[in-house]
């Protein structure tokens, strides 16, 4: 990210030290031949005054050293940036530290990825139907990955309520149960069928709660957890957390290794991109 940002003024100032260079050279025609016309910029470069040719060699070099190091800029492309050499995590970053409150899966490991999620994301239901049971597979459950789960609920109030009756399932020990059902409802009931799933009804208190009952929840308790907003400030302080750690939209993944970030994941990343950031991370 920060790569493309240097890359990007680069380009910008390129373009404008072109432009300049290009009026120079056009006002030292005008100036050489008394305003004539049709003269080519070689036969102007010639004629021009003494600070002409100056002028122009200047920006002519200026603009070859932003050429340079814009390429070389994009020539360098770590696999696994860290928070202080470039890369694609600001140092700024605020990330809380895994705690007993998270949602886990796997034992804690050299390398963790933690992801943001909403429910109600399409692009997090992309991910999670592409990216996560192989990551699950054969990261996690051999031991070499920890996965966190964590809320950032921001797309409505279906948003919030699928996400705390999650947390309210984890009461019962089925919080990746009922994440999953969330995830395959509105996948194959809606996205899949290029139908709009966000605060539809897809997510309504009804059917969360019929969803705990599918999956054999004490519906008396569940729907208790719901109908009280238990975890309504939970969910809320998560999605505070995740503004703090730069998240602006979802899915959003930090790798951390040895509880520091080495590298993200940006959006509903290709598989192959995900495994390869996390082999970095590994070695």
């Amino acid at each position: 990210m920060l790569q493309c940002l240097y890359y990007k003024y680069f380009r910008q100032r390129r373009i404008r030290l072109w432009r300049k260079l290009q009026k120079t050279m056009e006002d030292n025609i005008n100036n050489s031949n008394n305003n004539s016309e049709n003269k080519s910029i070689n036969t102007s470069v010639k004629n021009s005054s003494t600070n002409g040719p100056k002028t122009i060699a200047g920006a002519i070099i200026i603009v070859g050293i932003l050429i340079a190091g814009a390429i070389l800029l994009r020539g360098k492309a770590p696999v696994a940036p860290t928070p202080v050499a470039g890369g694609n995590v600001p140092a700024s970053v605020q990330l809380d530290p895994v705690t007993a409150q998270d949602h886990t899966l796997g034992s804690p490991a050299k390398v963790t990825l933690v992801e943001y999620a909403d429910y109600q994301c399409p692009f997090c239901g992309k991910s999670f139907k592409e990216t996560e049971q192989p990551i699950v597979d054969n990261y996690v459950n051999t031991g070499k990955v920890q996965l966190v789960y964590r809320d950032y609920a921001f797309l409505g109030p279906e948003s919030t309520t699928s996400a705390e009756a999650s947390w309210c399932a984890g009461d019962q020990g089925k919080f990746w149960q009922y994440h999953d059902y969330l995830f395959n409802y509105i996948w194959d009931n809606y996205y899949a069928k290029n139908k709009s799933g966000e605060n539809v009804g897809a997510f309504s208190d009804a059917n969360l709660k019929s969803f705990a009952q599918k999956l054999g929840l004490d519906t008396t308790t569940f729907n208790s957890c719901l109908d009280s907003g238990k975890y309504a400030k939970t969910v809320a302080d998560y999605a505070t957390a995740a503004t703090k750690a730069g998240v602006t939209g979802t899915p959003k993944g930090f790798i951390l290794k040895n509880g520091k970030i080495v590298s993200t994941i940006d959006g509903a990343e290709p598989l192959a991109t995900v495994t390869a950031k996390l082999d970095a991370a590994l070695k």
